[in-house]
């Protein structure tokens, strides 16, 4: 059976849309009263794994997982082995470096040396301000990282933008985007491969769904 890994959150609604719409139905992941992790397709054709979104590589990875709908953000964080099959254009987003409005700063290059930057995103603020040769403290916060500017923390945040709303209602402005993030298709590379499951039917089926979606 065919086994996909589900990302709880923001791209879960769409993602069941698009699984809805070639013919695999997980919607029972959104009735509010349910609390199972695993539920088949009633086709009995596939089984779908709902599971954190950091999480949906991991599954992958490892095999737990033919396929799996995960942000290229995370995909960029983790670097995970798996192979990366098509961008489904849904979940737009921008991974920016921002500071408080009221700072002198008005760019990256404008920070100083040393400084700290917050972030959930510890491997990309890393890589970015390297390629920018700048060193800079990086902090690692899981929670709201808008909050390291505001409290005098940290200089600025490395962290992911939709619609800029939150950065605006906490006097936060952005400098630089670093990439933009949409939702993406992967896959355990064996797996794809070997065409396990008979997964590439599937997989061409996302993937023409999804440029009619486009």
């Amino acid at each position: 059976m065919l086994t996909i890994a589900l990302p709880k959150g923001a791209l879960l609604k769409d993602s069941i849309a698009l699984f809805k719409s070639v013919g695999l139905d997980f919607s029972a992941f959104l009735d509010s009263g349910t609390r199972q992790l695993q539920i088949p397709d009633p086709t009995g054709r596939a089984q779908g794994l709902l599971v954190r979104a950091q999480d949906v590589p991991v599954y992958v990875e490892y095999g737990q997982a033919h396929l799996g709908i995960v942000g290229y953000d995370v995909l960029r964080e983790k670097q995970p082995s798996v192979a990366q099959l098509a961008d489904l254009g849904f979940g737009g987003c921008r991974m920016s470096v921002a500071v408080k409005a009221t700072s002198p700063y008005r760019s990256a290059l404008d920070l100083p040396a040393h400084c700290r930057v917050a972030s959930k995103f510890v491997n990309c603020a890393r890589a970015y301000f390297q390629s920018i040769d700048l060193p800079v403290e990086i902090v690692t916060l899981y929670g709201s990282v808008e909050l390291g500017p505001i409290t005098g923390m940290s200089e600025a945040i490395v962290d992911l933008v939709s619609t800029g709303r939150t950065l605006q209602e906490n006097n936060l402005i952005e400098l630089e985007v670093l990439y933009q993030s949409t939702a993406r298709l992967i896959a355990h590379p064996v797996s794809y491969r070997i065409n396990a499951e008979g997964m590439e039917q599937w997989i061409e089926a996302l993937r023409q769904e999804s440029l009619a979606i486009a």
